[in-house]
């Protein structure tokens, strides 16, 4: 535990440019924040990434203890929450950040050859989105997931935090080639379904009891647009979620959390 003396403290440069992401990924770094998901971080140190140190208020410092006692070399900045806000510039009600190293990218193909069920995100922008779309790959079992060029990055703090961590051991991989990556999908027998809620589509849960389960990539848009039309072509086969008359979608964290249920049961 290293007591912060001064909020010049040169060491906690990096905790200055909290608000910038773009920084960090240059510096090959990423931030989580809360306890929880710091705690998932400390859990998997060693395997995709590796803690660099952490900023934290005496309150969570006592709550992470137990936690922090198997990393004796790590470095653990302490401050009053009042100190914790000057540093970062903003309100952090959660009093806990980590700094860790980036994971070097994964080749889509390796993530492809993993999974039996793979989540596609096309334009999802929002980090919250992205988070919540991690935490359901990991919680229905999907084997990975890959993104579209303008998708927004899984490593971001607040997609971090939406996921509660699911990102930290979600296997996923950027697309380069958009869409014509997607034929990759095809050529290692994915069946691609893209999921909209616009006619003509399979209802999702007629699919799954027709569906003989190949290895399947679910096909997510951007809520609002949703998929492109480019994309949408590409796919074997469209489902929706039925819904009463009235309501035409649903968010995107519900949306993929009721598709990647039943491409899981």
């Amino acid at each position: 535990m290293i007591r912060v003396e001064a909020l010049g403290d040169r060491r906690l440069e990096d905790y200055r440019n909290v608000r910038d992401p773009e920084l960090l990924r240059r510096r090959g770094l990423f931030m989580a924040e809360g306890r929880l998901v710091v705690e998932r971080l400390l859990q998997l140190d060693g395997k995709s990434h590796t803690v660099k140190s952490m900023l934290v208020s005496p309150a969570s410092f006592a709550g992470l203890e137990p936690r922090l006692a198997a990393c004796p070399d790590l470095p653990i900045y302490v401050c009053s929450t009042e100190e914790l806000f000057s540093i970062v510039g903003f309100n952090l009600h959660r009093g806990c950040l980590a700094l860790a190293s980036r994971p070097p990218d994964r080749d889509p193909t390796d993530v492809m050859a993993r999974a039996g069920v793979v989540l596609v995100l096309e334009d999802v922008a929002d980090a919250d989105n992205v988070g919540s779309a991690f935490r359901n790959a990991a919680a229905f079992g999907a084997g990975g997931v890959l993104l579209s060029p303008a998708c927004c990055d899984p490593l971001y703090r607040k997609a971090i935090r939406t996921s509660m961590g699911g990102v930290f051991d979600m296997p996923y991989a950027r697309l380069r080639d958009w869409p014509k990556d997607l034929w990759e999908l095809k050529h290692r027998g994915f069946a691609l379904v893209a999921l909209t809620p616009r006619e003509p589509a399979i209802d999702l849960a007629d699919f799954t009891r027709r569906q003989p389960r190949p290895r399947l990539a679910l096909l997510v848009g951007a809520e609002g647009r949703g998929l492109t039309a480019d994309a949408e072509a590409l796919a074997d086969m469209r489902v929706r979620i039925p819904m009463k008359p009235g309501v035409d979608s649903l968010n995107l964290a519900t949306a993929t959390g009721i598709a990647l249920y039943h491409l899981s049961v």
